[in-house]
């Protein structure tokens, strides 16, 4: 039985067939296994953190902190073969986290340096026209996908690929081909990238003074550093960290469990990043800039103190009961429990909806497989 023909499901390792896997008829969506990533990292924190840019009046900084923001020129490496750039007032943005093991985040990560980076949570926050609300898909980075031909930075062309995890986008042709695959599956134009890794991560959470949140189960995972018992906590960087990497502290286990606590989490960040306004101290408002800017790298759109605080002072009208959070509508491999397929029909619906500018139905992600962390975490 074809990827395509099994029953959506939304149990793990709840197979539809005993038997191998076939090829999909032609014409339909293919990808080729790739190995499991081992780190996870939420970003959307990325959007709050510039927020503070946006209200902070920072111009003369700007030459400093300019210094800081690294980029990546998407609409260059992509060229022209991309979804219309639909001028309705409402945005696309990409935001990802890599688990790369180099420099000060292997000693965060753990694991072996080899050289290589993966996206190991990616997140497409469309901003609605107005800029007072927004919805954020996440995207499981155990999705196998359809992965279109990448050139990455060097110029070198890597094949499409079928049956691919959707984070290898990202380890074989960068931000590029990360910005191409999600553009391919949701026919959406993303407007701008944002990426973060772990040692900004865990900087920008401590600046903060750290995060607060409220735990109704308690969270142990020593892969995670992460030992929480239900209750208040306030947050560290690393434990900050540790909660958006855990899959085995709660829940099955599962990334969709993990990406349920991500997305809990990044609701609370958001709340406490508005709370840092003009009354706070310059010096933290300051080391809150340049946390962020060098935490961050952006598209070339974005790479200067000026267009990243134009582009953060139009979010800023965003609050997290103003904000829809999903994840891709899935399925369970019926191959492999640890991998889940695109729920292809009620995708469609959420990049419909997304592509409108309206409101993602909930009939798109009803019935499909999910986590069991949801209400494990929730802002104090």
């Amino acid at each position: 039985m074809s990827a395509e023909s099994t029953p959506e499901s939304d149990t793990p390792g709840k197979t539809g067939t005993t038997g191998p896997r076939h090829r999909a008829a032609k014409g339909r969506r293919r990808t080729s296994r790739e190995g499991h990533s081992r780190a996870a990292l939420a970003v959307v924190w990325t959007a709050a953190g510039v927020l503070v840019l946006g209200g902070t009046g920072i111009g003369y900084l700007y030459f400093k902190l300019n210094g800081n923001i690294k980029s990546v020129d998407i609409n260059q490496a992509l060229g022209t073969d991309r979804p219309l750039d639909v001028d309705n007032g409402s945005q696309d943005i990409l935001v990802l986290g890599s688990d790369t093991r180099s420099g000060s985040n292997k000693k965060l990560g753990g694991g072996t340096d080899d050289g290589s980076a993966r996206s190991d949570t990616a997140m497409v926050v469309h901003v609605y026209e107005g800029h007072k609300r927004a919805s954020v898909v996440s995207i499981p980075r155990d999705t196998l996908v359809e992965r279109p031909e990448c050139t990455d930075a060097k110029g070198k062309t890597y094949p499409a690929a079928d049956m691919a995890m959707f984070n290898s986008a990202y380890t074989t042709g960068g931000a590029a081909c990360a910005v191409k695959t999600v553009e391919s599956m949701s026919g959406i134009r993303m407007d701008h990238y944002i990426e973060v890794d772990f040692a900004g991560f865990e900087k920008l959470i401590d600046v903060l003074g750290g995060v607060d949140i409220t735990t109704t189960k308690d969270i142990e995972d020593p892969d995670s550093h992460l030992d929480l018992k239900a209750g208040e906590h306030t947050l560290t960087g690393r434990q900050a960290l540790g909660l958006v990497r855990t899959r085995h502290g709660v829940g099955d286990g599962s990334d969709l469990g993990r990406i349920q606590l991500q997305q809990a989490f990044i609701k609370a960040l958001i709340e406490q990043v508005k709370e840092v306004g003009i009354l706070s101290s310059p010096k933290k408002l300051y080391d809150l800039a340049e946390t962020a800017t060098d935490a961050v790298t952006t598209d070339s759109d974005l790479d200067s103190v000026k267009d990243l605080a134009s582009f953060a002072g139009g979010l800023k009208g965003i609050s997290s009961k103003n904000m829809t959070m999903v994840t891709m509508p899935v399925r369970y491999d019926p191959a492999d429990p640890n991998r889940v397929l695109v729920a292809e029909k009620k995708a469609d619906q959420v990049w419909a909806a997304l592509k409108a500018d309206r409101t993602i139905p909930k009939s798109a992600t009803k019935g499909t497989a999910t986590g069991t962390a949801d209400g494990v975490v929730a802002a104090s």
